[in-house]
């Protein structure tokens, strides 16, 4: 391998902060924030929206997204445009 072109790989704590549920894993990804792990030791923290834990798939409980209600929303605040003629 050649040096110095590769990411370094380490250990990092990945969190999902929806269901609160945190594992220990490897990346190569960048983050400042760190936590002290089980072991005592500090790694760098990845925050994850969601993870095995919350996702539908793997919970069987799905959450609804009222993406409708949004553009509803969105049409009353600024209202539908007119095509130009």
């Amino acid at each position: 391998m050649k040096k110095d072109i590769h990411p370094e790989y380490r250990e990092v704590i990945f969190k999902d902060v929806s269901c609160d549920f945190a594992f220990k894993g490897k990346t190569t990804a960048k983050t400042k924030e760190t936590i002290v792990w089980e072991d005592g030791k500090t790694y760098p923290l990845i925050i994850l929206d969601i993870s095995s834990r919350s996702h539908p798939f793997y919970t069987g409980k799905q959450k609804f997204v009222d993406t409708a209600g949004r553009v509803d929303k969105f049409f009353a605040r600024y209202g539908k445009k007119e095509a130009a003629k």
